[in-house]
Order: C-alpha cells, then sequence, then structure tokens
C-alpha cells in the first residue's frame, strides 16, 4: 500500500478528490478512481481530478489539447465517480485552479487568467477576487429529445446542448414539479444518446434588466443527482436562453449547492462565475493502482 496525498473540493457542492501528480508518473484507473471517490470506503467525491503537466498526461486528448497554446501549464485529468472519464467540468475546472494555488504550483492575481487543458479543449480560467470565472467556450444546441424520470407524470421534451459535454435540458412548470423529482435514478431519454447526457429540469424565473433566473436539479451521466454541476448550469442557461427568444445574456442559476452565473460574451462563449473551495488535505491508502 501507498499513501496517496489528496486534497478535497468543491463549486457550489460538487466535490472533487484531487490529486497532483507533476512528474506526470500516476496516471488514474477506473479502479483507483472508484476508491477514492466512494463515500463510505474511500474520500468520498462526484469526480476525481489529477493534475498533471500539459503533455505529460498521457492521455492523447489532454495532451493534444494544448499543442499550440504556449500559456497552457497544467491540464485536468477529470473522471467520474463511477471510473469512467469525462470531457469537461465546469465546477471541477474552477476547483481544480484554486487547488493549483492553494498547492502554489500556480499563481494568479486578481484579474489574470490560466489556461487548464482539458478533453473539451483548452479553458481559461480567471480570477474575480474570491470567485473564479471559466471561459466555457462556444456552446451548441442540439436536437429534441424525449425525457422520462421517476416524478414525471408523462415524458417531457428535452433540448440537447453541447457545452464541450453533452446535455439535455428540461423545462418544468413549477419548482413543485422540481422537488418531486427522484432523480436517484438516471432519467431515460429517447433516442438514446450515444455517449450518455447529462440532465437538467429547470424552472425558468423573471427577466429583469437584462438577467434571467433559473432554479434547476440535475443528473450526471457517470455520478447520479450532484449538489451542482458547472457545465450543466450553462446548458441550462442557454437553453433557456433559446427557449426565451434570447431575451438575456447573463443568467443566474440555483441549484441545491448554491448560485452560479452565466454570461454570454459578444464571442458567443460562456463565462461560468461562482466559487470553488478546497475544504480538508490529507493522505489516503491506495491498494489498487
Amino acid at each position: 500500500m501507498q499513501d496517496t496525498p489528496f486534497a478535497k473540493g468543491h463549486g457550489t457542492g460538487n466535490d472533487f478528490v484531487l490529486v497532483a501528480d507533476p512528474a506526470g508518473r500516476s496516471p488514474l484507473s477506473p479502479e483507483r478512481v472508484r476508491a477514492l471517490a466512494d463515500r463510505r470506503f474511500g474520500v468520498g467525491g462526484d469526480g476525481v481530478i489529477r493534475a498533471v503537466p500539459s503533455g505529460a498526461s498521457g492521455d492523447a486528448l489532454l495532451d493534444g489539447a494544448a499543442e499550440g497554446a504556449a500559456s497552457t501549464i497544467w491540464a485536468m485529468d477529470y473522471w467520474n465517480a463511477d471510473g469512467s472519464v469525462s470531457e469537461m467540468c465546469g465546477n471541477g475546472v474552477r476547483v481544480f485552479v484554486r487547488y493549483l494555488l492553494d498547492e502554489r504550483l500556480a499563481e494568479l492575481p486578481d484579474g489574470g487568467w490560466i489556461d487548464v487543458a482539458t478533453r473539451a479543449g483548452v479553458k481559461r480560467v480567471v480570477r474575480r477576487g474570491e470567485l473564479l470565472s471559466a471561459d466555457l467556450g462556444p456552446f451548441e444546441l442540439g436536437a429534441e429529445s424525449l425525457v422520462a424520470a421517476v416524478g414525471l407524470d408523462v415524458d417531457r421534451p428535452g433540448l440537447g446542448v453541447s457545452t464541450g459535454n453533452p446535455h439535455v435540458v428540461v423545462a418544468l412548470a413549477s419548482e413543485d414539479e422540481l422537488a418531486g423529482l427522484d432523480l436517484h435514478r438516471a432519467p431515460s431519454l429517447d433516442p438514446v444518446p450515444a455517449d450518455g447526457a447529462n440532465v437538467e429540469f429547470v424552472v425558468p424565473g423573471l427577466i429583469a434588466d437584462g438577467v434571467g433566473s433559473i432554479r434547476m436539479r440535475v443528473h450526471e451521466r457517470g455520478v447520479g443527482e450532484t449538489l451542482s454541476c458547472g457545465t450543466g448550469a450553462v446548458a441550462a442557461a442557454m437553453a433557456t436562453r433559446h427557449w426565451s427568444g434570447d431575451a438575456a445574456d447573463r443568467w443566474i442559476v440555483d441549484v441545491p449547492g448554491g448560485r452560479l452565473e452565466v454570461e454570454l460574451d459578444a464571442r458567443g462563449h460562456a463565462w461560468l462565475t461562482g466559487p470553488a473551495e478546497i475544504v480538508f488535505r490529507g493522505a489516503a491508502l491506495s491498494p489498487v493502482q
């Protein structure tokens, strides 16, 4: 057995186990991820993130993402709790940068930025006081599908949205409907996406002075229901913006774990802003590799 130093962090309750691999010699495996993410027998988290120098991760997508981006130093090797790899995580990339700062692996003055290589390309994270803001890039609206979930009386239409990873957003009529969902079981989609999808259920609120509001719950593929999903908040905001006739470019998204802000810039890039915290550190025994 070997001790694995780790940190535990979260962004609006979306929590992660973080490990540093500055030499690029300790790749994650599905077994190791499941052991670390297990909430009863491990550290516990919605996912596991390895901080590794870009170009040294051993993952073709991660190493290829940093090519041509001279400022990119670190890659975010992100895995879901079930041991499957994921393209990106909006809360995770902000927590990842907070981890780099706290571990003194990077410096970031207020207003400064750092680029992070992900499987969905390079993402820029800007420090805004105590908050971190991530440029998640352009989004893409997709096809509609029918969504069935425990607690819904009938199947509902959902709009596909790509934010670097796949989402399906479903609009509900009331907060009572939202609260009545049982998301311990994965919603079913028709047609079934080839790579699966995160499913966001939203209740749109008022739009005032160019700012819209949304309440959201989410079931994440490979994880289950989480208190928050950063790319899901972007998907929810962009779907609601589409349904409202592009009535607002700034959205406040309330999730069970807190509040996030999504803003669409003049280039069509979606920015996700919110808190990111490291809550404790330790060393985990790693009998599996």
